[in-house]
């Protein structure tokens, strides 16, 4: 590498000829990562999510996986086959196969997923245009309100807060959306860390401002919000967890990648534009807000 400067991006890549070869590590942590709620087969499942989403959002199918499991002496034989079982069934879920990997003893529960994948062209977070439009797969603000609920005893009807929770049990990374539509994404990123995070990484690398004109939420996370007192902004652009696709498209190709989103029957959010400049705000009216760039800390929705 030399004196290359590193640019951080969801995957790392490196190229053998012609094809991309595509890898992606991530590490689940007891402590900091799984509720006391949540089922290890979830937990297990979501360790594989975290790394299925990066690869979503470069449009990339993972093929293999390797995975290394630390297991407290205690953790009983149940709970190991609960791991394993969740393992199992997100492999089949996303349609790749583990090549095996390794255990060893701990003081907590810790998985590491490294998947595996290749492509000839890699859809990076940098390249947005001026004029293109900012879209997203899905509404932000669920998974910050379940760990409110789940960890602050916040206030939730039954029905919001099975969702609020599902979101953030079972995450659901619009692999399929993304490997059919990179091709037309100028820029792409997965937003796990926090929808401001991600934008701001993406601005920051393409040297644009992106004009946020519509809250990507839908108006129960609004209600949520309003009841428990907390600022809908937050919900929204500072939460996290969500394994969504955030990318830049030119114009001509939104109404076909709209087309494509209904027929899979993911919600599609076109939340701005991207403009000359930098920085990232948020315009309503006549009123311009800047939107901070607050990270993503486990367990502090």
């Amino acid at each position: 590498m030399g004196n290359k400067r590193f640019v951080s991006e969801d995957v790392e890549f490196f190229k053998v000829g012609k094809t991309n070869f595509v890898l992606k590590v991530d590490t689940l942590v007891q402590s900091t990562d799984i509720p006391n709620q949540m089922s290890l087969q979830d937990a297990a499942r979501k360790s594989v999510v975290a790394c299925v989403s990066d690869f979503a959002s470069k449009g990339v199918k993972p093929e293999f996986g390797l995975v290394s499991i630390t297991i407290p002496k205690k953790l009983s034989d149940k709970k190991i086959k609960d791991i394993a079982s969740g393992l199992g069934k997100a492999s089949k879920e996303f349609g790749f196969k583990f090549l095996g990997g390794d255990t060893n003893e701990g003081k907590e529960i810790v998985i590491h997923v490294l998947l595996f994948g290749s492509t000839k062209k890699i859809i990076l977070r940098k390249g947005a245009k001026t004029n293109d439009k900012i879209i997203t797969t899905g509404p932000f603000g669920y998974s910050s309100a379940g760990l409110k609920i789940l960890l602050e005893k916040k206030k939730a009807s039954g029905k919001f807060s099975k969702k609020a929770k599902k979101s953030v049990f079972r995450p659901n990374p619009k692999l399929k959306f993304g490997v059919e539509n990179a091709k037309f994404f100028s820029s792409s990123m997965d937003s796990s860390d926090g929808l401001a995070t991600t934008l701001h990484e993406m601005v920051k690398q393409s040297k644009r401002q992106f004009t946020i004109s519509k809250l990507p939420t839908n108006r129960d996370v609004l209600d949520f919000a309003k009841t428990n007192k907390i600022k809908p902004f937050d919900l929204v652009f500072h939460g996290g967890e969500e394994y969504e696709i955030v990318a830049t498209i030119s114009p001509k190709n939104l109404s076909k990648v709209k087309s494509n989103a209904k027929r899979q029957k993911i919600s599609l959010f076109e939340i701005g534009k991207v403009s000359a400049g930098a920085g990232v705000v948020y315009k309503t009216g006549s009123k311009t807000i800047k939107i901070k760039n607050k990270g993503w800390l486990h367990f502090r929705s």
